[in-house]
């Protein structure tokens, strides 16, 4: 049973290709570009996407105005990011799934890639996001620097297969300048719930996506969270067992979190400062 894809882009010439080319199984593919200036929509054009501009200020709000517009041919719509990859596995599941049509909206975990090897073990696997969404039952929402699935009328399943994550295919440089923002960010949501409890139906409704976003919330609170991260990722879930990648990814990881942390702390005394008479 045929769907349709969604790709969101800005600058990814180095990535593009591979995503479109992952995807020729699809035969309606748009991507949303966000006014690049290398040779992004270009090659999409070239390789048959239709391609639509929009300034970027949310991933959700990217996605879901990409959904509105994007005239797309078939009910379903797999989201990928332009360093993301389908593979035939995926693609037959998504097939099977979809010609069942028993949920609104599928979660789907992510084969992360670092230094040519994929990391199994620090990064979580399998980590799920929902990225298989039917047009008007399901849609997203914000959360931190990322999206999260809002709505879903006939509720959430979960599919076996991964899609590959090329995450620091623009080298870590990259990496480090964009979570130097998505930091930022973080620590702005990290000092707006202070005081609000990680517990009850609005942040825990039950879907590995939910549990994923609530565990995260709650162990934003712990005391030398960085520390902490790098310990659990590295020997607790096995991490070591990813090589030096592995150890350079836990490292990374909890840089991160030290950097989110750090800001957190700045802006709680400038708001203090603020209030002060």
């Amino acid at each position: 049973m045929p769907y349709s894809a969604l790709i969101l882009t800005h600058n990814e010439s180095l990535n593009i290709r591979r995503c479109l080319e992952s995807l020729q199984g699809c035969d309606d593919v748009v991507v949303v570009d966000s006014f690049s200036t290398d040779d992004t929509v270009a090659i999409a054009e070239s390789l048959g996407a239709r391609v639509l501009a929009r300034g970027f200020d949310t991933f959700a709000s990217q996605r879901n105005w990409g959904v509105e517009h994007g005239r797309f041919r078939h009910a379903w719509i797999l989201h990928l990011d332009a360093d993301e990859c389908l593979t035939p596995a995926l693609h037959a599941e998504i097939e099977r799934t979809i010609a069942r049509d028993g949920r609104s909206a599928y979660l789907i975990a992510n084969q992360l890639i670092f230094m040519g090897r994929w990391i199994r073990h620090a990064s979580m696997y399998p980590y799920y996001q929902a990225r298989l969404l039917k047009r008007g039952e399901a849609w997203f929402g914000q959360v931190g620097h990322g999206q999260i699935l809002a709505h879903a009328e006939r509720g959430v399943g979960t599919l076996h297969e991964p899609y590959v994550h090329h995450n620091f295919s623009r080298g870590v440089s990259d990496w480090v300048t964009r979570h130097n923002r998505y930091s930022t960010d973080e620590a702005r949501r990290l000092c707006q719930s202070r005081g609000v409890t990680p517990a009850g139906p609005a942040t825990h409704t039950g879907s590995p996506e939910s549990r994923q976003q609530w565990r995260k919330r709650l162990a934003a609170r712990l005391p030398f969270r960085p520390v902490v991260r790098f310990v659990y990722l590295y020997f607790i879930r096995l991490g070591f067992l990813d090589g030096r990648q592995g150890f350079d990814y836990c490292v990374l990881m909890s840089f991160y979190d030290y950097l989110t942390r750090l800001k957190a702390r700045e802006m709680a005394a400038a708001a203090h400062e603020d209030a002060t008479p």
